[in-house]
Order: C-alpha cells, then structure tokens, then sequence
C-alpha cells in the first residue's frame, strides 16, 4: 500500500493534464471566423436573393396525399409547378 505522502499514478496525470491544460498545451486557438462558422442555424451567405413568403393554401386531400408522396422538396416542387402553369397561362 503506498504511503499517504506519495501520490498515485491517477493523482500525477490529473495534476499533469491540470497543468498542461493551465499552460495551453494540447489545445487550438480559434479565429473570431471559425467561431462564428460554429454557430447554430444557416450560414449568413446561404440566404436566398429572392426570399419566399409564407402563406395558407388548401389543398383537396388525394392532391396533398399525392405532392407529399413525391417526398422531401414536395412544396419547391409544388412551387415550380404552378410557377409553370403562370407562365403558360399568363393573361
């Protein structure tokens, strides 16, 4: 058993890992850009020239029932249809 005034193996990393982390051993310092391209939601550049606007629509349901079936992108897609449709149908 050791003594009490020697100190375990654990005790002598702990008191190594506090000192390299007081010394700055081991670790990176990052830029102001990296830590803004860390934060949470869309990147400032990927915002859309031409934004949309929220709206209401109703739908019948077999018509909803179907667009979402198409999968992920079914409003884009819904979107690009009747954008479509405006184009061949403009008065």
């Amino acid at each position: 058993m050791p003594k009490t005034n020697e100190l375990s193996q654990f005790e002598r990393d702990l008191l190594e890992s506090v000192r390299q982390a007081k010394d700055g051993e081991n670790t990176r310092v990052h830029t102001p850009d990296e830590i803004q391209a860390r934060r949470r939601g869309r990147p400032a550049s990927s915002i859309a020239a031409v934004r949309k606007v929220p709206t209401t629509i109703r739908f019948d349901p077999d018509v909803l029932e179907g667009l979402r079936a198409t999968g992920r992108g079914w409003q884009t897609r819904a979107n690009d249809a009747l954008r479509d449709w405006l184009k061949a149908h403009q008065p």
